[in-house]
């Protein structure tokens, strides 16, 4: 039995310890924000907090989980959060979406650990989340808005 805490709720489930917490969080739980993408780490797509921190969900095996809090782009509701949800709306970011849910996570693990970051700590911070669209000035602007608007 594996049990994990999710966006605040325990859930006990009878899987693989070696299942990637991915399928565990979209295909046992059916919270679908976090997206498959690649696979192997490198688009960001299924990316989510483990213990506030951004991390990979594709290759993070949920016995890693376990005793730890993860947290959904379903269960952003920090200052911090709302700040990058806010930006990304004002600033239309979104162009097909699939990547966006990996991409505020990440920015918003960003602006939580440092509340003005310069282009190189935003740089750093995103790398790794790949967008098809090309969003990614779009992308920086927000996480400048949101990181204006938490001072």
């Amino acid at each position: 039995m594996i049990e994990l805490t999710i966006n605040g709720q325990s859930h006990s489930l009878e899987i693989d310890p070696d299942m990637p917490l991915l399928w565990a969080i979209r295909d046992v739980i059916g919270l679908t924000g976090a997206k498959y993408g690649c696979g192997i780490s490198q688009c960001g797509a299924c990316t989510v907090h483990l213990d506030g921190k951004a991390i990979r969900s594709c290759v993070t095996p949920v016995s890693l989980a376990q005793g730890k809090q993860i947290t959904t782009i379903e269960g952003l509701d920090s200052k911090v959060a709302i700040a990058v949800q806010d930006a990304w709306q004002k600033l239309d970011v979104v162009q097909c979406g699939y990547c966006q849910s990996g991409q505020i996570m990440s920015a918003v693990d960003l602006l939580s650990s440092n509340p003005q970051p310069g282009d190189d700590d935003i740089d750093n911070a995103m790398n790794g989340n790949i967008c098809r669209c090309n969003t990614y000035v779009r992308v920086r602007a927000a996480i400048k808005e949101a990181a204006k608007s938490l001072t």
